[in-house]
C-alpha cells in the first residue's frame, strides 16, 4: 500500500487531535478525506507528510516509515496546501525550474519542467509572471510544483476552492489523470467535489474515522427512509397517498405535487403508481429520490437524520 496508517493516535497536550486511527490506500486511487473543522483532517495529513509526529501507532508511504525514514517519505510525497504559496514574482518556467533544483540533478531539470507544463496544461502561461495568472493557472502551478519530483503520493488541501465552474472542470479532469497512477488524498469540503473525482471516502469526526466506502455506499447504508417525489396532472387526496402500505409521511408541495416517505426498504413505486391509475390520478412524473452524501456527512459527524 502507498499509503498504510495503523493505530494512530496525536495528543496536543490532553487533547487528541486523532484517535487510534487506521486505514491504507493503494496506488491509483483517488481518496476524499471529509470532516467538519477540528476533526483531525489537517493533523492527519501532517504526519502523512512528516510535518509533525504521531504521538502513537506507525505511518509509512510507499513503504518507508515516517519516523524513521522520514526523508524518503518527504520524497514520495508531493503536497498542495489549501492556501497555494507561490513566488508571485517569479515566472511560471522559473518557479518550477527553481523547484526541481531541490529535487532533482540539474541535467534533468529541464526536461522534467517541460513534462509537468505539458501534464498541467500551462504551456501558454509558461513565460507569464505567477502574478497574472487566474486562480485556476495558479492552482495548475500548485498541482506542477506538487509532481515535479515525481512522487508516489499526491496530497491536496481545497484544490478546487474559489475556481469557477470552467476552471472547476479542468481541475477536476487533470485530478482524476493524475490519479490513475497515483495515490491521491484529497481533503474538501465540498460534497459535489467528492462524488465527482473520489473512489474512496474517509469520513473523519472528532479524531475518530466514522466512514470508510465509496460514496455509493456511504449513500445506500446511511439512508434511514426513502423519498418518492410524484406529480399528478389532476389535483390528488392527499389521504389517498397517506394511505398506501409502507408509506409513512406525505408532505404537499402543491395540490398536484408530493413528497412521500417510506422506511421501508421495499421499492414503493409500482404500488403508488397503481393507486394513482386506480384513483383515476395521472402521473407526470415520479422519482426515487437518491439521498445525498451531504446528508449522510450531516448523519455521521452531527448525528442529524
Amino acid at each position: 500500500m502507498s499509503v498504510s496508517v495503523k493505530s494512530v493516535t496525536k495528543l496536543y497536550g490532553q487533547q487528541r487531535a486523532l484517535d487510534n486511527v487506521s486505514f491504507e490506500i493503494g496506488t491509483g486511487q483517488i481518496a476524499g478525506l471529509l470532516g467538519p473543522n477540528g476533526a483531525g483532517k489537517s493533523t492527519m495529513m501532517k504526519i502523512i507528510c512528516c510535518y509533525v509526529p504521531q504521538s502513537e501507532g506507525q505511518v509509512s508511504v510507499a513503504g518507508y516509515d515516517t519516523i524513521n525514514n522520514s526523508i524518503e517519505v518527504r520524497r514520495s510525497v508531493g503536497y498542495l496546501p489549501e492556501h497555494n504559496p507561490l513566488y508571485l514574482d517569479m515566472y511560471v518556467k522559473e518557479y518550477l525550474a527553481f523547484v526541481a533544483g531541490i529535487y532533482i540533478k540539474s541535467k534533468l531539470i529541464e526536461a522534467r519542467v517541460k513534462e509537468m507544463i505539458d501534464i498541467t496544461g500551462l504551456g501558454l502561461e509558461q513565460r507569464k509572471k505567477i502574478g497574472e495568472l487566474s486562480k485556476g493557472y495558479r492552482q495548475r502551478v500548485g498541482i506542477a510544483q506538487a509532481l515535479i519530483h515525481n512522487p508516489q503520493v499526491l496530497i491536496m488541501d481545497e484544490p478546487t476552492s474559489g475556481l469557477d465552474p470552467n476552471q472547476l472542470a479542468e481541475i477536476r479532469s487533470l485530478i482524476r489523470n493524475i490519479g490513475k497512477e497515483k495515490t491521491v488524498i484529497l481533503s474538501t469540503h465540498i460534497m459535489q467535489e467528492v462524488e465527482a473525482i473520489c473512489d474512496r471516502v474517509l469520513i473523519i469526526n472528532r479524531g475518530k474515522i466514522v466512514a470508510d466506502d465509496t460514496a455509493e455506499m456511504l449513500r445506500k447504508n446511511a439512508a434511514v427512509e426513502n423519498v418518492y417525489s410524484v406529480e399528478f396532472s389532476e389535483v390528488a387526496d392527499i389521504n389517498i397517498l397517506k394511505a398506501i402500505e409502507g408509506i409513512n409521511k406525505v408532505n404537499s408541495l402543491s395540490g398536484k405535487s408530493f413528497k412521500l416517505h417510506s422506511n421501508s426498504n421495499a421499492d414503493l413505486r409500482p404500488e403508488i403508481f397503481r393507486i394513482a391509475v386506480e384513483n383515476k390520478y395521472t402521473v407526470i412524473s415520479m422519482m426515487k429520490e437518491e439521498q445525498k452524501l451531504e446528508d449522510v456527512f450531516q448523519q455521521l459527524t452531527t448525528g442529524k437524520k
